[in-house]
């Protein structure tokens, strides 16, 4: 039974210091930032709200309304379907909000499929493909970046990171509690990745 409790106990050790390297990885990215230039800014998507787009949703749009303003990009490319009944998609009220901060109506384009991360990137992929968009920056929360990235560059997109230079994650415990997220979501990107026949 010793035996048995030392080895449970180094699998878990093992995996507490991967966690944490994968951590540290992740929150160090998140600080990673592109100075190039793209043909698009893809946004991921968002919570949105009856009343608009959420407070965390907001901080992405308006950096990809910053992006397109300096130059940047001559694209965004708005992501995200419909959460809750009754309410328009994540993309389209990023269109809608965009559209009132003065972008042209033909530099915005969306997709109003996908649920997730990765189908925020896979959809967009579609229409980037379709109006000749080959770089692109990906827009999102600091922490986000990493995984964003990666499923980026695994469905052929030419990708750059451009996180929010601020977050609504402000306190410590938010901070933490995100990083925990995405350090268990990225692992499990990892393996699905690693494990499939296709890459996903």
């Amino acid at each position: 039974m010793k035996k048995i409790a030392k080895v449970f106990l180094l699998i878990a050790s093992i995996l507490v210091v991967v966690f944490g390297v994968l951590a540290s990885r992740i929150y160090a990215f998140g600080n990673t930032r592109s100075d190039s230039s793209a043909d698009a800014a893809i946004v991921l998507g968002a919570a949105v709200w009856s009343s608009g787009v959420s407070p965390v949703f907001r901080e992405r749009i308006n950096h990809g309304i910053d992006l397109y303003r300096n130059g940047k990009v001559r694209k965004v490319i708005f992501t995200g379907g419909q959460g809750n009944a009754g309410e328009p998609t994540e993309s389209s009220a990023a269109r809608d909000y965009a559209l009132q901060s003065g972008v042209p109506a033909q530099d915005i384009l969306i997709e109003e499929k996908s649920h997730t991360t990765y189908e925020n990137i896979r959809y967009a992929k579609g229409v980037a493909d379709t109006h000749g968009i080959k770089s692109v920056l990906i827009v999102s929360d600091p922490l986000h970046m990493k995984r964003a990235v990666l499923m980026a560059q695994d469905v052929g997109l030419t990708a750059e990171p451009s996180p929010t230079p601020s977050t609504r994650y402000q306190s410590l415990k938010s901070q933490l509690r995100l990083l925990a997220h995405e350090t268990y979501y990225y692992i499990g990107y990892l393996i699905r990745r690693t494990f499939s026949s296709v890459r996903i």
